[in-house]
């Protein structure tokens, strides 16, 4: 594993931009993408979202190439300058023509809302029955699969973050996971093997094994990036997927060239 194709900055819900390229090159990593959150919607709840969270890199991303640039002398990795984009399918125009404005080194969709609620609020969907929290997971794989069908990012965020919440958790079929993959297998959006819940959940990644297979089937490799938003979880997490390439024989696909 040579580079880190995702981590959070101040710039979102991260730590200093140069506290994370120190920590990446101690861990050995050549190459660290700052790929902060970013929201582009039409939608009221979308955009309150946003201003709660700090996650207004549309307003900011010049400011941060501008940090990038400034930092790329200080620091022994090599920094792309990239953005971790929600994705709705209802707003997929709005995000192409910011994509297209912004000119980032690369883009990271994800699908983190169900129901304009984020899928890390558990309350929320532990009060739901079993059969809406399955007809949840139908909708995330749905939106999953528009994600690699609108061709507008190189990367496919955690593509089964509803493993991270317990009230969804398991929930996902084969049948969710062969759909999926068949759609990776004719886009060029590339999953991401992502350690995100790796520290928290006894070494799980993104995705699940069975989520892995059905995309080693249908020939679709996957992508790395350690989902940190603190350095001092970039060495653990770089670990962890390492152990998962050397365990499943993958060569991560390289999005930016050495």
């Amino acid at each position: 594993m040579k580079h880190d194709y995702h981590v959070h900055s101040t710039y979102s819900d991260g730590m200093f931009i140069e506290f994370m390229a120190r920590a990446a090159a101690e861990a050995g990593l050549s190459g660290l993408g700052i790929a902060d959150h970013c929201i582009v919607s039409a939608e009221d709840a979308e955009d309150r979202y946003r201003r709660e969270m700090g996650f207004n890199l549309d307003l900011t991303y010049e400011r941060r190439r501008d940090a990038i640039e400034r930092l790329r002398d200080r620091v022994d990795v090599r920094l792309f300058d990239a953005v971790e984009m929600d994705y709705e399918p209802r707003d997929e125009a709005a995000i192409e023509a910011f994509l297209d404005e912004a000119a980032f080194d690369y883009a990271i969709g994800s699908v983190h809302d169900l129901e304009d609620v984020n899928v890390h609020t558990r309350e929320y969907f532990a009060e739901k029955s079993e059969s809406k929290r399955r007809a949840l997971v139908d909708e995330y794989f749905e939106k999953l699969v528009a994600l690699a069908d609108s061709e507008l990012f190189e990367i496919a965020a955690h593509p089964d973050l509803v493993e991270r919440n317990p009230a969804l958790r398991g929930l996902a079929t084969e049948d969710h996971y062969e759909r999926a993959a068949a759609a990776f297998a004719e886009s060029r959006t590339v999953p991401e093997l992502n350690a995100g819940r790796a520290l928290e959940d006894g070494g799980s990644l993104h995705p699940a094994p069975g989520f892995l297979d059905a995309l080693a089937d249908h020939g679709v490799g996957v992508t790395v990036g350690t989902d940190s938003h603190q350095p001092d979880t970039i060495a653990p997490c770089v670990e962890q997927i390492e152990a998962t390439l050397a365990e499943r024989g993958l060569e991560p696909v390289r999005v930016m060239d050495e």
